[in-house]
């Protein structure tokens, strides 16, 4: 079984990817501000994500060590960033695209779904 660090370097390498796709849909077609709203998302998605990580790193160590976990505020950090960059959108709309924004931010859940299924498929 992977562990989620290298699950996240995974998704990383494949959402650095889409950005470099995203940043020359960006520069060379007339839907600059989708293209934009879609870069402005995968990075608050990405942010999201590595929080998600951490936090979960964080956890499990703790459980391993017999400490007393705590959980505060991480759904709270996640939600914020999300109302962070749909904020950006909303006040700058001749820059960046709310749908592709909000598309933006679901990216790396999507790659997540579709690496675990190309991993199931795999040995499975």
């Amino acid at each position: 079984m992977h562990t989620l660090r290298h699950i996240f370097n995974r998704q990383k390498k494949a959402l650095f990817f889409l950005l470099a796709l995203f940043v020359i849909g960006w520069a060379f077609s007339a839907f600059k501000p989708f293209f934009a709203g879609m870069i402005l998302g995968s990075m608050f998605g990405l942010y999201n994500f590595w929080i998600l990580v951490r936090r979960m790193e964080r956890f499990d160590q703790n459980i391993s060590k017999g400490k007393e976990t705590k959980s505060i505020g991480g759904t709270a950090l996640r939600f914020g960033s999300g109302v962070a960059a749909a904020a950006i959108a909303l006040s700058m709309p001749e820059k960046f695209d709310l749908i592709g924004t909000v598309v933006g931010l679901m990216i790396p859940y999507v790659l997540l779904l579709v690496d675990r299924i190309v991993v199931h498929v795999k040995h499975f």
